[in-house]
């Protein structure tokens, strides 16, 4: 009879623990796949400059990709701004490297050190080469038209082209 109870109970623990054991595996792979979703996606961090100096962020979806600045506006303003941008043409101009040009719209915010305030859409237009190694260098031009609590009512601004500088990992 205690050799029946020991067996029984033996299983019974055993057939429980084979269940957990296999939750723990199946979410353990879920959570591992995930994460290599999330990693593979390539990442771009740098500098953009232009009439002020940013951190420049890029995060790539599929052949297109975000692109998010958080700077100095004209030395004299904090702004955020983030545009998705469509990867429109990758010509084939060299041997070693990637060119793209891409295109897109997005959002700007911009506080003032005076107390302005800004929210503006914008449209972002640009070339950019990737080099072999895990250097990305852009050139672009983002024009902006808002809304702003200065003195102009109405913000329309950025028809300048800037440099943007960035590490791709």
């Amino acid at each position: 009879m205690f050799l029946y109870i020991f067996v029984t109970r033996t299983c019974i623990n055993f057939n429980q623990n084979t269940i957990i054991m296999k939750k723990i595996i199946l979410v353990a792979a879920m959570v591992l796949g995930f994460a290599a979703a999330a990693v593979a996606q390539p990442r771009a961090i740098g500098l953009r400059g232009g009439y002020g100096a940013e951190l420049s962020y890029q995060h790539t979806l599929g052949s297109n990709f975000v692109e998010a600045d958080l700077g100095l506006y004209t030395f004299n303003a904090v702004s955020l701004g983030a545009t998705y941008n469509w990867m429109l043409v990758q010509p084939d101009w060299t041997d070693r490297g990637e060119w793209g040009v891409y295109a897109g719209p997005g959002a700007n915010l911009g506080i003032g050190f005076n107390g302005w305030f800004n929210v503006a859409v914008c449209g972002q237009v640009g070339l950019e080469y990737t080099f072999w190694f895990p250097l990305q260098l852009s050139l672009d031009i983002r024009p902006a038209l808002g809304f702003s609590t200065g003195d102009k009512p109405f913000y329309f601004g950025g028809f300048y082209p800037s440099l943007g500088v960035r590490y791709k990992f």
